[in-house]
């Protein structure tokens, strides 16, 4: 069960660390001004939707981090991984060959597609 006194401090905490009003932080997440203000009083309990939403809103907060303080909190993000694009990406991978299972009944990547921040996008297909 969820300490509701320690979790409102970890919201509180979410809240601080993004420069957060209550009101601001109710809009991104998409839920009353009086939900964040009765979570942080200890009036009310989260509900899982509303611990859902500040999970998709920001995914920097970890959900065993939030429920039960376990974790870390930004979350670690994953490394950068480096694309070689001195080289033509799509003769020097397995998205340009056929792919064959080992087991007949499993899967076979039929398509990729990569999207990039300006909007753009490349389409790769066997």
């Amino acid at each position: 069960m969820v300490n509701t006194e320690k979790f409102a401090e970890r919201l509180q905490k979410v809240m601080d660390f993004y420069g957060e009003s209550a009101s601001s932080f109710a809009e991104k997440i998409g839920v009353q001004r009086s939900s964040i203000s009765h979570i942080l009083s200890g009036r009310n309990k989260p509900s899982l939707e509303f611990v859902l939403k500040i999970l998709s809103s920001f995914p920097e907060v970890e959900l065993y981090w939030l429920l039960n303080g376990k974790g870390t909190f930004p979350a670690e993000s994953e490394p950068n991984v480096n694309i070689d694009t001195s080289q033509d990406p799509i003769q020097n991978s397995a998205v340009n060959k056929k792919m064959v299972p080992a087991n007949p009944q499993e899967k076979i990547i039929e398509r990729i597609v990569i999207f990039y921040s300006d909007g753009s996008f490349e389409n790769f297909q066997n």
